[in-house]
């Protein structure tokens, strides 16, 4: 079986991994765009510490889970966004004003949109958390 969205199956993993309430999970293969998403929702204190580990082949992450993700999934397609169309996206992908975040890739890097709209650009949607 061909992997044809890594992104889509690590948000996938992450998230089958917090409803049955495990501690860590492995995500592979690794990918820098992977790693920028982990990051940003690092930040955003989604999830713990997480690490590369090199296994030879694609690598892989190993993530800390922490219990405060009721629901992660992609965007497709991967919409792309002017700086003052957040708000009918944020509608349609998160459950309430506020409360969760859409993960952009943006030409100054991978970004929550609440930072996007802080900078007055635009982007693709990749992701959302909540």
């Amino acid at each position: 079986m061909t992997l044809m969205d890594p992104l889509a199956n690590a948000l996938t993993n992450i998230r089958n991994n917090e409803i049955r309430g495990n501690v860590k999970c492995r995500i592979t293969p690794a990918s820098k765009l992977i790693g920028r998403v982990l990051r940003t929702m690092q930040k955003e204190g989604y999830i713990g510490e997480f690490e590369y580990v090199d296994d030879g082949r694609a690598g892989k992450f190993i993530v800390e889970l922490e219990g405060n993700i009721n629901h992660c999934g992609v965007i497709k397609p991967r919409h792309a966004v002017k700086k003052d169309e957040f708000e009918k996206f944020e509608k349609r992908y998160l459950p309430a004003k506020n409360f969760g975040i859409i993960i952009v890739s943006t030409p100054e890097g991978i970004m929550t949109h609440k930072e996007a709209k802080d900078r007055g650009i635009g982007g693709r949607l990749l992701a959302y958390v909540y």
